[in-house]
């Protein structure tokens, strides 16, 4: 896994063992939570910290 801030749909893949168009489905519908909430998304990435609080309840950087 990268450790990049921003994941890309092929972290996605790689965390979930998921195909390409299903990574980019999960980020869509992460980015448009964002959207609602009123952050800027950027199309195609996701924040790790948001990633691992909406899959793991908790930042892993916190634990």
């Amino acid at each position: 896994m990268r450790t990049n801030y921003m994941m890309t749909v092929d972290d996605v893949m790689e965390e979930l063992g998921v195909k390409r168009s299903k990574a980019y489905s999960i980020l869509k519908q992460l980015n448009n939570e964002l959207v609602k909430e009123g952050y800027v998304a950027v199309h195609g990435k996701i924040p790790r910290p948001y990633w691992e609080t909406k899959f793991y309840g908790c930042s892993q950087r916190a634990v």
